[in-house]
């Protein structure tokens, strides 16, 4: 695994060469997204031998511990072992898959302590300096099944919307991704509005952007994007119970253009 996590980090390196070298932004970012999509999919190769020999293991396990061998021990060590680094794996692919989707902007550090600040003041909010990246937990912000935004977080995004007009934040765009949990919607008059989660997620994420756009932020900077219940922060109950952490809404800092 150690030689996995070397060579991502090669590959990330080139990856910045390749865009120091180059004059076009479009072209930058072409460049960057074909070099780090090939990345991706070799961890994911990688993450599939890791899964294979986990389950290999996990069956001898079985065999030792229904025939009293000695290796139990040794076979747990190596199964907990073989766990983490695929846990580590995917948290690289979902970081890089992020990136991919909406590109990487560094922020000044006027605007990058104005979110800070901000986060700070808010219960439900997160802010991540390093990829730009204001997390909304929708618990908070959204009654369950519901795409209203609440009058407690209309103000936060208000606030936000104010830091977002700023001189430094006016370089950038912003996308607005929402997230649910697992849980199924079920009564009827939910799903005449949202059938589905994907339909929930994107409109959760158009109510967040229609506050931010009252606050005079110009239309064309904002974009929405919804994935359900399919990019969970944290793994959900079992049986569709869902996990709170993984309702919510993202939004993300970007160049323009991307």
């Amino acid at each position: 695994m150690r030689t996995v996590r070397l060579s991502a980090i090669f590959a990330l390196c080139a990856c910045v060469l390749l865009i120091t070298g180059c004059g076009s932004e479009l072209q930058d970012l072409r460049i960057r997204n074909q070099t780090q999509q090939k990345l991706i999919d070799q961890l994911r190769a990688d993450l599939g031998t890791i899964t294979l020999e986990r389950d290999k293991l996990k069956n001898q396990l079985d065999t030792a511990l229904a025939t009293g061998d000695i290796d139990v021990q040794s076979l747990q060590e190596k199964i907990a072992a073989l766990e983490e680094n695929k846990k580590q794996m995917e948290e690289m692919i979902a970081s890089m898959q992020e990136q991919l989707l909406y590109g990487s902007a560094v922020l000044p550090p006027e605007l990058s302590t104005m979110l800070e600040d901000f986060a700070n003041q808010h219960d439900m909010v997160t802010y991540d300096s390093s990829r730009g990246i204001v997390k909304f937990r929708s618990d908070l912000t959204f009654e369950r099944g519901s795409d209203t935004v609440a009058a407690s977080a209309v103000a936060a995004v208000k606030s936000l919307a104010v830091i977002l007009n700023s001189e430094d934040a006016k370089k950038f765009d912003v996308i607005i991704a929402g997230h649910t949990d697992d849980i199924r919607i079920a009564r009827d008059e939910t799903k005449a509005k949202h059938p589905t989660n994907w339909h929930l997620s994107v409109h959760r994420a158009i109510s967040v952007k229609d506050v931010m756009e009252s606050t005079s932020i110009e239309p064309k900077r904002l974009s929405v994007r919804g994935f359900g219940e399919y990019r969970p922060v944290e793994a959900n109950l079992p049986n569709k119970k869902g996990n709170p952490k993984n309702r919510r809404v993202e939004i993300y800092i970007v160049a323009q253009g991307t």
